[in-house]
């Protein structure tokens, strides 16, 4: 009988996602969720227990059928997001209903959607949030609304749930071909040096999942040391 307990993990075909994918590997069975099925299915193929989870998270019959048969899980973590950038000025209507549904209705979604396999488990749920979650900066606007967002929906949910331990995660930047766009887009040059590591964040979300009972890891922030 199989006893590992079961994590899903958005995201998952980069990045910090597929960082968090491969530090939960040896102590758990994976459902790796995203849109890229080909590159989901490449990191399944190198990961003991784990199967690729293609759904779009925007698509809420789409979402409803893929959770259709979960019945317990032991952690969900929220990797998956989008990060676009601009001045107030710049940023059109569409760019702030794209942010918040991705970022933050989508998440929402997911968990509703899972809660009584969460509490079946008595789970973890995980939030892949951003310093942007904490201040907000000049040209950062929709992309750090979204993630204040993110942050009031991890306190709701671990006021509501409190059989669930709710972790919020807060890196700066990191080592991510998101971080290079945003490079990109601010003209600078890149230096993977400066940032953080996806696997460093991935082993602040095993920290939190993997807390004593006693223990609950409520908000992790975390800075490049450069």
């Amino acid at each position: 009988m199989n006893t590992r307990p079961l994590a899903l993990v958005t995201g998952a075909s980069r990045g910090i996602g597929a960082a968090v994918a491969r530090a939960l590997a040896p102590t758990h069975d994976l459902l790796l969720g995203g849109r890229d099925a080909d590159a989901l299915s490449a990191l399944a193929a190198a990961l003991p227990g784990a199967r690729a989870w293609a759904v779009e998270l925007t698509d809420p019959d789409a979402l409803a059928a893929a959770v259709a048969g979960i019945d317990r899980l032991d952690v969900l973590v929220h990797s998956a997001g989008v990060g676009m950038l601009g001045t107030v000025e710049e940023t059109p209507a569409d760019t702030w209903r794209r942010q918040f549904d991705v970022n933050v209705v989508a998440v929402a979604e997911l968990t509703r959607l899972l809660l009584p396999a969460l509490r079946a488990a008595g789970g973890d749920v995980v939030l892949i949030n951003s310093g942007s979650g904490l201040t907000a900066r000049a040209g950062w606007g929709s992309y750090a609304a979204s993630k204040f967002a993110l942050r009031a929906f991890g306190d709701a949910l671990r006021a509501e749930e409190p059989g669930l331990r709710v972790v919020s995660v807060h890196p700066g930047r990191v080592d991510t071909d998101m971080q290079r766009d945003v490079v990109a887009h601010e003209g600078g040059e890149y230096d993977a040096s400066r940032y953080l590591r996806p696997d460093s964040v991935a082993a602040a979300v095993l920290a939190g999942v993997t807390a004593s009972p006693d223990a609950h890891l409520t908000e992790i922030i975390m800075r490049p040391t450069r």
